[in-house]
């Protein structure tokens, strides 16, 4: 089998001749220095075998298990490199893989909607690329096993590679299968990149916490972190800490759970998202990130229906925010697969949007409140609970025995940080339908502000709940086949709900605008 991937002929038309003839076209392999890449990465995956096998070779006095370790991995590796082959045909793209159990995944080129090009470190040291090809479905309990990954190609290959799968969505296939000249893509013009103070914005995410947690789960699974737990240096530092109190104790581990989780989301924002540039062509949006990790998308523009704001609370009292495109084909789901932009300062990110979706005012226009019921429901659901905690403690204190005073303090600010939070909650709740979009933003805690394109959606729903009814509001939802599916106005009040749908699909509305919602 060839390990040079031929030119990649023009897509056809799903006939049997096509077929056919794809049939005859031979099957390739993956790059060869796939072999010394592959073991690398199995011996990550089974570095606790590793280790194991390692301690009983020392302990034994016989290094053959170590030996027979490492020549598991190449074996492992290099069966995986001659198993795994793959075809790109006019009709089809096909990958073939498995050696106990064979599996054969093959995608009509006409529903490509993605191809992301990743690159490890060794992969660049090699000159190598993965190439990821996306269909923007995800199907539920899907695996890795059903995903087409190309692991790995010579990175001299993928670029022809990537244009020629992606010339289906971008309609250059049509040329080339009539046989015409295809016009020259026009030059991309650069509309964002990456800069090194959009670091100060990455402690104002979870990301840290999170790697620490992982990592503590991790040392505790495999037994190192009871030993570190009853180590004489821990121990001696607990015991000094409990003589200088409870408290002490406690916030010297909230500051330094802190000063660590800033370290550890500084470093990983550093290395994902290093070197981010995002470049327009005009048919395309080319985004690539990435110190150690080289990731490249491309989002191609007939497909776009928006974009989405994302201003989590933290990242929000920093002043920052997150841009994502609402992409038809491309799941939200897969996280950075629809990033336009990181964690940067918000005023960059509204300056990339309306770049993006073409109209500057879109991301300045005011957003309408949703009026006195919507205001009354923030409250309401926020203070519940605080308010019940507050009244039992009022009751244990009073009538059956005093509490401490620390019990009383945190009932009354867990009421003051409910209220706080219902108000930011109304303050985020809001909507907007300029000509040809629909604007909506809501939450507190993870708010996002979604412009989506009318021509996107593709049906709408009025619904209203128990309480909604007695409120007098309703939500609307606008079906699109992009992004998330969905996009929700909440609580608007009910008399305007197919106002609203008028409003933004002309037509879609006005036969049940008098009946209001069902």
């Amino acid at each position: 089998m060839s390990t040079v991937p031929p030119p990649v002929p023009p897509r056809a038309e799903d006939s049997a001749a096509a077929v056919a003839a794809e049939e005859e076209q031979p099957w390739l392999r993956l790059d060869p220095r796939m072999l010394l890449v592959h073991p690398v990465d199995t011996a990550v995956k089974l570095l606790p075998v590793l280790a194991v096998s390692l301690i009983v070779g020392t302990r034994s006095g016989n290094p053959l298990w170590a030996l027979a370790a490492v020549v598991g991995l190449v074996a492992i590796g290099a069966a995986r490199w001659y198993t795994t082959s793959y075809r790109i045909g006019p009709v089809h793209v096909q990958l073939r893989r498995g050696l106990l159990q064979r599996r054969l995944l093959s995608i009509p080129r006409s529903r490509i909607r993605s191809v992301d090009v990743e690159s490890g470190i060794l992969h660049r040291v090699l000159g190598l690329s993965i190439v990821r090809i996306g269909t923007g479905q995800q199907a539920a309990g899907s695996t890795d096993s059903n995903r087409f990954e190309l692991d790995a190609l010579s990175s001299s290959v993928v670029p022809a590679l990537r244009s020629a799968l992606l010339a289906d969505a971008l309609g250059a296939a049509p040329a080339a299968a009539a046989g015409t000249v295809p016009t020259q893509p026009a030059p991309e013009i650069e509309i964002a990149h990456w800069r090194p103070s959009w670091v100060r914005y990455a402690p104002f995410s979870a990301t840290g916490v999170l790697a620490i947690a992982a990592l503590v789960g991790v040392l505790f699974q495999y037994g190192l972190g009871e030993q570190l737990v009853d180590s004489e240096r821990v121990r001696g530092s607990v015991e000094s800490a409990e003589r200088a109190g409870i408290a002490l104790l406690l916030a010297g581990a909230v500051v330094a759970l802190l000063v660590v989780a800033s370290l550890v989301a500084c470093v990983r924002y550093l290395v994902t998202f290093g070197n981010l540039r995002v470049t327009d062509n005009g048919r395309t949006l080319h985004v690539s990130h990435g110190l150690s990790k080289t990731r490249q998308t491309t989002l191609d523009r007939a497909r776009l229906r928006g974009a989405t704001l994302k201003e989590p609370l933290l990242l929000r009292m920093a002043g920052g925010a997150r841009l994502d495109a609402i992409m038809t084909g491309v799941s939200a789901e897969k996280g950075e697969s629809s990033l336009l932009l990181p964690q940067s300062p918000r005023a960059e990110a509204e300056r990339v949007m309306s770049t993006v979706v073409g109209d500057p005012r879109l991301s300045q226009i005011p957003l309408l409140a949703h009026g006195p019921a919507a205001r009354r429901r923030r409250y309401t659901r926020a203070l519940l609970l605080p308010v019940l905690i507050l009244v039992a403690v009022a009751v244990v204190g009073v009538a059956i025995r005093p509490l401490p005073v620390i019990a009383w303090a945190g009932a009354i600010l867990l009421v003051v940080a409910a209220v706080g939070l219902a108000y930011d909650r109304y303050r985020g709740l809001g909507h907007a339908a300029p000509p040809g979009w629909l604007i909506t933003r809501g939450g507190s805690l993870d708010r996002a502000r979604h412009t989506l394109a009318a021509d996107g959606i593709i049906g709408w729903t009025v619904r209203q709940t128990y309480f909604q009814r007695r409120a007098g509001v309703a939500t609307v939802v606008a079906a699109t086949p992009a992004g998330t599916g969905g996009y929700e106005v909440v609580d608007m009040p009910a008399d305007l709900a197919w106002t609203l749908v008028e409003a933004v699909t002309p037509g879609a509305g006005d036969r049940w605008a008098d009946r209001g919602p069902a």
